[in-house]
C-alpha cells in the first residue's frame, strides 16, 4: 500500500507538473520603454525611457531594473552590431559613455560638439570594437557644421578630429563578412562623402577613402570602367561582403549604385532595365553570395516592385519577381528564412495593372515563397488546397522578424486563407514547422508571437486589449492559455511588442504592453519565464535530422552546391532543449554541380541574355597575357561563364559552364572605327519645326543597353502638331503616339531631365518619366489656359508635385497636385503666375508657393503678390501692384509700381522668401522714370541688374547695376550698355570661368538722344564687373594680312554681335565644357559694324587673344567638350559644314548632303559632351533635321586618359591651363590661381563624359586693386580709384553691428572686395586701420584689441575669410537637390490686363561647373517684368530646344529646363516671333 501511495503522489507532482504556468514580473515605466534590446549571448537587456531621457538594465531578462549612465541626459543606446559587449549611450550634449561588459560599467567620455540627429551618431567597426566613430553636429538654427571624430581605444582617450566636411562616414571593414584582404587597411580603412573641392552641391559630393584617417593617405577611388573617379556620391553603406554607393547626378532623379568586395575595385551595378531612383528603392537583407534590390516600378502614391538578385561581386542584378508589395516609406513585404540558405517569402499585387492605372484602387495581395533563391515561385497553402497569404514587413506589429527566427524551419505569421489577403483585424495566426512548406493555423485571431528554446515553445499573446497568453510545446499543434490573472497581473493589458534573447534559445521572454487608456495609460514592461514548466532536458533520441528545403518527392534539394541539414527537437517530444545561448549548427553536403552553381563572367564583360538564357558578351574581351602573340590566331579564353564564389558543387560527374574554350584573337568585342563622319537626314511634313528639346541622360542615369554608349533622347514638334522622338541623337525617328490628339505645347520637366510632358488642346496630357521611352497620361483640372501664361511649373525636389494654370469662364485658375496629376486642388482663381519658391536653406519653403493674382480676380485690376505654405488654405500679401516677380539663387526679385510715381517702378528683395528690402540704387544713377529692367546674373553671389537709361525706340540703352550679397545695396558698374527693344542686353558671361563676362555699349550716347544711330563697342571683364576692357584684336586677319583700322584699341579692337542682334537668342558664345574657348561673329575696327559683313573669331583662353575663323557668319557648337569644334554657315543654302580637331588650329570641310541646305540652327546635348550634332532646317521645300556622327573617327574613337593624381603625366592626355587677367603677369585672378583640365591638342582620343575640369586652386595670391570694386555712393576714377560722389555719404559702416556677434566695425574706405576673390594679405583695401567699438561691446571691444598681432590677425582676417565662405555657401547651396535659379517666368502683362508674354526660365549654374552667362531678357516697361538669368536660348534649343511659337504657350510658356538647359544656357524670357510681340512692353501713353 505504501508503494502504491508513493507512486499516486508522484504521479500527481508529474501531473501538477505539466500544468504549471510561467512566472511573470512587471515593472512600470513612466513612458513607453524604447529601443528595448538583448546583448546577444546573455540576459542582459537594455531599454530607454525617451521621455525622462533615461536608459535602463536589466541582467535578469526584464525582471529587475536599475538606470544606467546619467539620468535624464540620455538620448538613447546603440549596440555594436558584432560585438556582444559594447555599446555607447548617446547624451543630450557633448558628454557620452561607453561599456564594454555588456553594461555593467559605464565610463564617460566627451566630444566637442553635440551629435548629429539625422542619422546614428556611432559608425562602428566591424571586429574591432574600439574603433568607433563619432558624428556631431552643431547647429544654430537652420544652419548645422558637422564633423566626424574618431578614436582607436574605445574612448579611453580623447577622440581626434577625423573630418569637418563629411556627410557620411563608415569604416571598410563594417560587417564580419567584408575584407580588404589587408589585415592593416581591414583594421583602419575609412570611407567618407565629402562637399566637392570647390563646391558643396550635392551633386559635387564626392567619396574619399583613406587607410590612416586622413592623415596622410587620401584617395578618390576610381569607380567607372574607364577608370575615373564619380561625383554626385550621397551615401554609403556595408552589405554584407558588400561596400555600396549611391551617386545621383545634377537633373535627374536616377541613381548610379556602385559597388565593391574590397573597396579597392568599384564597379557599377546594372540593373537589367530597371532604373534606381531617390527614395525608390530599398537595400533588402542579403547573402554572403549576392544582394537583393527592390526597385520602384509604380507612382510612389500605388508602390510597386521588382524584386532582382545580384550576381556574387554585386554588379548585375536579374529579376526574380515582379509587383513586390511595398509602402511609401520604402519598405517591402519581403523576408529571407533566417539561417536557411535559399527560402524567401514576399507579397506580390495580383491586380497590378488596375492599381497602375488607378491611384485609388485596392491592391490584391497575394504570399508567394521560393525554396530556389528566387528561382522559382510557388503559393503558401493551409490543407493542401487553401492559399494561404500573411502579412508582412509594410504591416508591422512586432519588433524583430516578421516570420522566422533562429529555430530551425519554425516559421509564424497572421493572415488568411482565400484569394488575396484580408484585413490584419480579420486574420488569424498561422504556423509551418518546415520553413513555410506547410502551414497550419494555430490560432484565431492576431497575435504577437516569439519562438524560445530553439523552437521548443512557442508563446503568443492577442493582438488586442486582453487579459491571456499562450504557448505550445509542439511546433504550434496544440496551445495552452493562461490568464493574467492566474499569473497575478491584474486587468488587462494593450501588447506592444514580445521578444527574447535574438538567437531563440531562451525560455524567458519580455513582454512590453500598455494598461489604461487616456490620461491613465500606464507602460509595463513584463518578464516571463517559461522554466517553470518544469519540462525534461532533452536526449539524443528526441532529435530528429531535418532537411530544410526538400522537392516534391521529400529529397533534400541544393543551394550553392550543398544540401542544409539540422538536429533539432521532434515536435511531440516532452522536452526542453535548455541549450541557452548554443545556437543551432547546419550540417552541409555537397551536390554535384548543375547550371544554377554558375554565373556569367562579368570580369570579362560577359552578361545574361534574359531572351536567349545565356551569358553573352557585352564588351571588349581581355585576351590572357603571352597570348596571341607571335602569329598565333587562337587562345583559350573564357568560356563567358565562372563558378559562383563561395559555391561548394563537385565538379565531377556534374556540369562545368566554366571549362575554357578556343577563341579567335581577333575577337576582342570592339568594332573598328569606320575613319568616316556618319550622316543621317530624315524628312517630316510641315514647313518648320516649332520646338524641340534634348532629354540629356547625366552620369546616374543607367544605359538601356550595357556596355553601350547612353542614348542620346530628343524630342520635337512641328507645325503640324505632331511630336516625334528620337533615341539617338537624330539618327532614326518615330512618331509619339498621342491617339490622334494635337500637341499643343511640349514641356520637358524644369528640373528633371527624365521627365517630360505633352499639353493637348483638351485634358489629357501625356507624360514620360523614362525620356520618351514610354508615355501615360493623366487628366487636368481644366482645358490649358488661353492667355499665353506658363501653363505647368514644376517644384525643385519633388517630382510629383506640379502646378497647371488653366482656364475656364475667361478666367486663368491654378491648381496643384502633389501625386504627378492624378489628384488636383485649387489654389488660386485670376491669377497671372504661380510658382513654387522652395529653396534647401531656406526653411519651411517645401510647400512655398507665390501666387500673382488680380485684385478681386478681375483681369482689369491691379496685381498683387501672394505666398502661402499650405496650398492657400492660408495666405498673405506679401506686394501689392506687382509687375512680375523672378526667383534665383538666393534671391526674389520683385518688381512693383512705384507709389508715389505711377509711371516708375521699384525693386525689391528677399532671401528668406518672407521678409522683402527696398533696392538701394547709387546715388550717381539718375533715371527720371524706372521703367525697365533686366535681371542678369546672380551667379557670383550679386545680382547684375540692368536698368534701361533711355527708353526710346531702336535707342534703347542703360546702365549695369551690381548688388551686394542680399541683393539690396547697388553700385554702378558699367553705363551705357546696349539693350534692344525686346529687352535683350548685350551682356553674357563666359561659361565655365569665373568673373568672365562680354558687354556691348553705346559708344555715342550722348548723341543717341538727339536721334543718331548707336556705335557699338564690345568690352570684356575679368573680375566680375569691376574693370572693363575693349576686346584686343586678332593679330592678322583670315588671309593673314594686317587691319585697316590702325593705333590703339579705342581707334581699333575687336567688337561681337551680342544677343539683341541674334536671330536665335541660344547661340551663345561659350560652353561650360569647353573651358577657354569662346566663338562670336563680329568685325576689328573702330565700333561694332553690320552683322551681314561679319566674320567669326574664337578664342582659347578666355577672352584675352582673338583669332579668325572663317570669314562670312557661321553657327558654331561644341562637341566632346570642345574636343570637336563645328561651323556652318548661317543665312545662306549650303551643303558642307567645317569641323576642327585641335580648337580652331586647323579646319576640315565635310559635305553632309548632296543638296544644299538652309540651315536654322546646329545643336548638341546641353552638356556639350556628345560626338553626334544635329543641323535643322529645309532641303528645297523638304523640312529635314541632319545627324552627323563624328564618333567614327579615328582620331576620336579612343577614350582619353586622365590620372587626377598626375594630369601632367607622360600617359595622360590633358595638361593643366591656368587663366589669366590681361594686366596681370601671375595668373591671378579673384585672388587665386586656378588650374583647369584641357585636353592636349595632339592626342587622338575623346574625353566622353563630363570631365571635372576644374583641378585645383593652386595657391591664393595677395590682394591687388583688381580684387576690389567701390564701394556703395563711391564712385571708379580715371586713374582707377574710387571716390565718394560729391554730396554724398558714405554707407554706415556700423551696420555690421546688427549682427548678433559682431564687437566692432572699420571705417568705409570707398572699396568692397569682388565677392568671388579669395586673396590674402597685400593691398586689403576694404580695410582701415582705425577700428570702432559697436554701440554696448565696449568693454569686448578693449579685450580684443590687448590681444597679440598673431590674435589680431585671427580676429580680422579669419571672419572675412568666414564670412566670405558662408556667403560662398549661400550661393553654392542653390542647385541640384538644393535648388536653382529660377528666372520668374516673366510674362508681362499690361497694366489693363492685356496681351502679356510668358517667358521665364530657371539656371543656376554651379561655379565652372555651369557659371550662368547673362544676357538679357526683358524685366519690365512699367506694364510688363519678365526676368531672365543666365544666357539664353541655345538653351531652348539645345537643352530645350527652340520655341517658335504657333501653339498655346508658345511664347507664354518658355521656362528653363534645369539644364537651362545643362549648360547654362538659356533662361530667358522667350519671345514668339511670329507674333512680333515685345515682352508687354508699351510705351507711356498707352499706360
Amino acid at each position: 500500500m505504501r508503494r502504491i501511495l508513493q507512486f499516486l503522489a508522484l504521479l500527481a507532482s508529474l501531473c501538477l507538473a505539466k500544468d504549471a504556468l510561467p512566472v511573470i514580473e512587471e515593472t512600470e515605466f513612466e513612458s513607453s520603454p524604447s529601443n528595448l534590446f538583448y546583448f546577444p549571448d546573455s540576459d542582459v537587456v537594455l531599454c530607454t525611457d525617451s521621455l525622462k531621457k533615461t536608459a535602463y538594465r536589466s541582467e535578469d531578462a526584464g525582471t529587475t531594473w536599475k538606470p544606467i549612465a546619467q539620468k535624464g541626459k540620455v538620448l538613447g543606446v546603440l549596440k555594436h552590431p558584432t560585438n556582444h559587449a559594447w555599446a555607447v549611450a548617446i547624451g543630450e550634449g557633448v558628454k557620452h559613455w561607453v561599456t564594454s561588459d555588456v553594461g555593467k560599467t559605464w565610463d564617460s567620455f566627451e566630444v566637442p560638439a553635440p551629435p548629429t540627429s539625422v542619422r546614428p551618431a556611432v559608425v562602428f567597426h566591424g571586429s574591432d570594437p574600439k574603433r568607433m566613430m563619432f558624428l556631431t553636429a552643431d547647429c544654430l538654427g537652420f544652419d548645422c557644421e558637422e564633423a566626424v571624430w574618431y578614436t582607436k581605444d574605445g574612448f579611453a582617450t580623447d577622440p581626434k578630429l577625423l573630418r569637418d566636411d563629411a556627410s557620411v562616414c563608415i569604416y571598410a571593414k563594417s560587417t564580419e563578412q567584408f575584407t580588404t584582404g589587408d589585415e592593416d587597411r581591414d583594421l583602419d580603412q575609412v570611407l567618407c562623402i565629402v562637399s566637392g573641392i570647390f563646391s558643396p552641391f550635392s551633386s559635387d559630393y564626392r567619396l574619399l577613402s583613406s587607410s590612416d584617417y586622413f592623415n596622410k593617405d587620401e584617395v578618390e577611388p576610381e569607380m567607372t570602367e574607364d577608370g575615373r573617379t564619380v561625383s554626385g556620391i550621397i551615401n554609403v553603406a556595408s552589405v554584407k561582403s558588400y561596400l555600396v554607393a549611391a551617386a545621383k547626378s545634377e537633373g535627374t532623379t536616377e541613381m548610379a549604385m556602385y559597388v565593391t568586395d574590397d573597396a579597392q575595385s568599384w564597379h557599377r551595378a546594372v540593373f537589367a532595365g530597371h532604373k534606381l531612383e531617390e527614395d525608390a528603392y530599398t537595400l533588402l537583407e542579403s547573402t554572403n553570395y549576392s544582394m537583393q534590390v527592390d526597385v520602384l516600378t509604380s507612382k510612389p502614391t500605388s508602390p510597386m516592385g521588382v524584386l532582382l538578385t545580384s550576381n556574387s561581386n554585386g554588379t548585375f542584378f536579374r529579376k526574380n519577381i515582379e509587383h513586390t508589395n511595398r509602402n511609401m516609406h520604402g519598405f517591402v513585404d519581403f523576408e529571407k528564412i533566417q539561417d536557411i540558405q535559399g527560402i524567401v517569402m514576399v507579397n506580390v499585387v495580383d491586380n497590378w495593372e488596375e492599381v497602375e492605372h488607378k491611384w485609388l484602387a485596392d491592391k490584391e495581395i497575394k504570399t508567394q515563397i521560393s525554396f530556389d533563391d528566387g528561382r522559382t515561385w510557388q503559393a503558401m497553402t493551409v490543407e493542401k488546397d487553401k492559399e494561404l497569404h500573411l502579412h508582412s514587413v509594410t504591416n508591422q506589429r512586432n519588433t524583430g522578424r516578421i516570420f522566422s527566427s533562429p529555430a530551425p524551419g519554425i516559421v509564424m505569421g497572421v493572415g488568411n486563407t482565400g484569394k488575396f489577403l484580408g484585413a490584419y483585424d480579420e486574420g488569424d495566426t498561422y504556423v509551418s514547422d518546415d520553413a513555410g512548406l506547410t502551414w497550419t493555423r494555430a490560432l484565431r485571431r492576431p497575435h504577437l508571437y516569439e519562438v524560445g528554446d530553439q523552437g521548443a515553445i512557442l508563446v503568443a499573446i492577442e493582438d488586442e486589449e486582453t487579459d491571456e497568453i499562450s504557448w505550445s510545446l509542439n511546433h504550434g499543434k496544440e496551445w495552452k492559455t493562461a490568464s493574467l490573472k492566474d499569473l497575478k497581473i491584474d486587468g488587462k493589458i494593450k501588447p506592444l511588442s514580445l521578444t527574447t534573447t535574438p538567437d531563440s534559445t531562451s525560455l524567458k521572454f519580455i513582454l512590453t504592453a500598455t494598461k489604461g487608456k487616456g490620461s491613465k495609460l500606464k507602460h509595463f514592461i513584463y518578464a516571463l519565464d517559461f522554466a517553470g514548466l518544469h519540462e525534461d532536458k532533452c536526449s539524443k533520441r528526441d532529435f530528429e535530422d531535418w532537411f530544410a528545403r526538400v522537392d516534391d518527392k521529400g529529397e533534400p534539394t541544393c543551394i550553392m552546391g550543398h544540401t542544409q541539414m539540422y538536429r533539432r527537437r521532434k515536435a511531440d517530444s516532452n522536452c526542453f532543449v535548455d541549450e541557452e545561448f548554443k545556437d543551432p549548427q547546419p550540417v552541409m553536403e555537397d551536390c554535384k554541380c548543375t547550371e544554377q552553381d554558375f554565373e556569367c563572367d562579368y570580369e570579362q564583360g560577359f552578361l545574361w541574355d534574359s531572351e536567349a538564357k545565356k551569358c553573352v558578351s557585352g564588351g571588349v574581351l581581355r585576351i590572357p597575357s603571352g597570348e596571341c602573340k607571335e602569329g598565333k590566331g587562337k587562345y583559350m579564353g573564357t568560356s563567358g561563364y565562372k563558378l559562383i564564389p563561395g559555391d561548394t558543387c563537385v565538379r565531377k560527374g556534374g556540369v562545368t559552364l566554366d571549362d575554357p574554350v578556343e577563341r579567335d584573337c581577333k575577337d576582342d568585342g570592339t568594332p573598328p572605327a569606320s575613319g568616316k563622319i556618319a550622316t543621317e537626314i530624315t524628312k517630316f511634313k510641315g514647313d518648320r519645326f516649332v520646338e524641340y528639346y534634348y532629354l540629356e541622360r547625366k552620369e546616374s542615369n543607367s544605359n538601356d543597353e550595357p556596355n553601350k554608349s547612353k542614348k542620346e533622347s530628343v524630342i520635337m514638334r512641328t507645325d503640324r502638331r505632331e511630336v516625334f522622338l528620337s533615341e539617338d541623337h537624330g539618327k532614326t525617328w518615330l512618331p509619339v503616339d498621342t491617339d490622334g490628339e494635337d500637341v499643343i505645347a511640349i514641356y520637358p520637366h524644369q528640373y528633371l531631365n527624365d521627365n517630360v510632358y505633352l499639353v493637348t488642346p483638351s485634358t489629357t496630357v501625356y507624360y514620360s518619366h523614362n525620356f520618351g521611352s514610354s508615355f501615360h497620361t493623366f487628366k487636368a483640372p481644366e482645358k490649358p489656359n488661353q492667355e499665353r501664361l506658363q501653363i505647368l511649373q514644376f517644384h525643385p525636389t519633388e517630382k510629383n508635385w506640379l502646378i497647371w494654370t488653366g482656364g475656364k469662364s475667361g478666367q486663368t485658375i491654378a491648381h496643384v497636385s502633389t501625386k504627378g496629376g492624378d489628384d488636383w486642388e485649387t489654389l488660386r482663381r485670376g491669377v497671372r503666375k504661380c510658382q513654387f519658391v522652395y529653396r534647401e536653406d531656406r526653411e519651411g519653403s517645401d510647400q512655398l508657393v507665390y501666387c500673382e493674382q488680380y485684385s478681386d480676380e478681375d483681369p482689369d485690376a491691379r496685381v498683387d503678390l501672394l505666398s502661402s505654405n499650405d496650398w492657400f488654405e492660408h495666405s498673405t500679401v506679401l506686394k501689392r501692384d506687382v509687375i512680375n516677380f523672378a526667383t534665383m539663387a538666393e534671391y526674389i526679385v520683385v518688381a512693383v509700381r512705384d507709389e508715389k510715381d505711377q509711371q516708375s517702378l521699384q525693386v525689391d528683395t528677399s532671401i528668406d522668401g518672407t521678409v522683402f528690402a527696398d533696392a538701394q540704387f547709387p546715388s550717381n544713377f539718375k533715371v527720371a522714370h524706372q521703367q525697365a529692367y533686366t535681371v542678369l546674373d546672380s551667379s557670383t553671389h550679386a545680382v547684375f541688374l540692368h536698368v534701361t537709361v533711355n527708353n526710346r525706340e531702336d535707342s534703347e540703352y542703360g546702365s549695369i547695376i551690381k548688388s551686394n550679397s542680399n541683393g539690396t545695396s547697388y553700385v554702378l558698374s558699367v553705363s551705357e550698355v546696349n539693350r534692344n527693344g525686346p529687352g535683350y542686353v548685350d551682356f553674357e558671361k563666359m561659361q565655365g570661368l569665373e568673373g568672365v563676362a562680354v558687354i556691348n555699349r553705346v559708344a555715342n550716347a550722348k548723341a543717341v538722344e538727339d536721334g543718331e544711330k548707336k556705335k557699338l563697342k564690345t568690352f570684356v571683364t575679368h573680375n566680375d564687373g569691376a574693370d572693363w576692357a575693349l576686346l584686343a584684336r586678332p593679330e592678322k586677319n583670315f588671309e593673314g594680312k594686317g587691319w585697316e583700322c590702325s593705333g590703339g584699341s579705342e581707334k581699333c579692337s575687336l567688337h561681337l554681335h551680342g544677343y539683341t542682334e541674334r536671330k536665335d537668342a541660344r547661340d551663345t558664345f561659350s560652353s561650360p565644357s569647353a573651358v577657354g574657348l569662346m566663338m562670336g561673329t563680329g568685325n576689328v575696327g573702330e565700333f561694332l559694324g553690320y552683322k551681314k559683313d561679319a566674320d567669326t573669331f574664337l578664342t582659347r583662353d578666355g577672352g584675352v587673344t582673338w583669332r579668325v575663323v572663317a570669314p562670312g557668319n557661321w553657327m558654331w557648337e561644341y562637341g566632346d567638350q570642345g574636343s570637336i569644334l563645328v561651323i556652318v554657315k548661317e543665312g545662306e543654302a549650303t551643303r558642307e559644314v567645317l569641323y576642327s580637331l585641335n580648337e580652331g588650329d586647323d579646319w576640315i570641310k565635310y559635305a553632309f548632303s548632296e543638296a544644299e541646305m538652309m540651315v536654322e540652327d546646329i545643336t548638341t546635348v546641353p552638356s556639350d559632351t556628345s560626338r553626334n550634332f544635329m543641323l535643322w532646317g529645309k532641303i528645297k521645300r523638304d523640312l529635314v533635321s541632319v545627324n552627323l556622327d563624328f564618333s567614327g573617327l579615328e582620331e576620336r574613337s579612343k577614350l582619353c586618359h586622365l590620372d587626377e593624381k598626375d594630369p601632367e603625366g607622360k600617359d595622360s592626355d590633358y595638361w593643366l591651363w591656368e587663366p589669366k587677367h590681361p594686366l596681370s603677369d601671375d595668373n591671378c585672378l579673384f585672388g587665386h590661381v586656378a588650374q583647369y583640365h584641357r585636353k592636349r591638342l595632339e592626342s587622338k582620343c575623346y574625353n566622353g563624359r563630363e570631365i571635372k575640369h576644374l583641378h585645383d586652386i593652386k595657391r591664393n595670391c595677395t590682394c591687388t586693386r583688381r580684387d576690389f570694386e567701390c564701394d556703395y555712393n563711391y564712385e571708379r576714377q580715371t586713374d582707377g580709384s574710387c571716390r565718394l560722389v560729391e554730396g554724398l555719404q558714405a554707407a554706415d559702416p556700423a551696420a555690421v553691428c546688427e549682427k548678433k556677434d559682431v564687437v566692432e566695425f572699420y571705417d568705409t574706405t570707398g572699396y568692397r572686395r569682388i565677392p568671388l576673390t579669395t586673396c590674402e594679405g597685400g593691398q586689403e583695401l576694404d580695410y582701415t586701420a582705425r577700428t570702432r567699438p559697436c554701440p554696448g561691446k565696449e568693454e569686448e571691444f578693449q579685450k580684443r584689441h590687448g590681444i597679440s598681432g598673431l590674435g589680431l590677425f585671427f580676429a580680422i582676417v579669419i571672419p572675412i575669410a568666414a564670412a566670405a565662405g558662408v556667403g560662398w555657401w549661400v550661393w553654392k547651396n542653390w542647385d541640384g537637390k538644393f535648388g536653382r535659379i529660377q528666372l520668374g517666368d516673366g510674362f508681362g502683362g499690361a497694366a489693363g490686363g492685356g496681351p502679356s508674354m510668358a517667358g521665364a526660365f530657371d539656371r543656376d549654374a554651379p561655379w565652372v561647373k555651369y557659371p550662368v552667362m547673362v544676357l538679357s531678357g526683358i524685366v519690365a516697361v512699367v506694364a510688363a517684368l519678365p526676368m531672365v538669368v543666365g544666357s539664353v536660348w541655345k538653351a531652348v534649343g539645345t537643352r530645350l530646344g527652340r520655341s517658335s511659337g504657333g501653339g498655346y504657350g508658345g511664347g507664354g510658356r518658355p521656362f528653363t529646363s534645369r539644364s537651362s538647359f545643362q549648360r547654362g544656357r538659356g533662361d530667358y524670357a522667350i519671345v514668339d516671333p511670329d507674333e512680333g510681340e515685345l515682352l508687354g512692353e508699351e510705351s507711356d501713353e498707352e499706360v
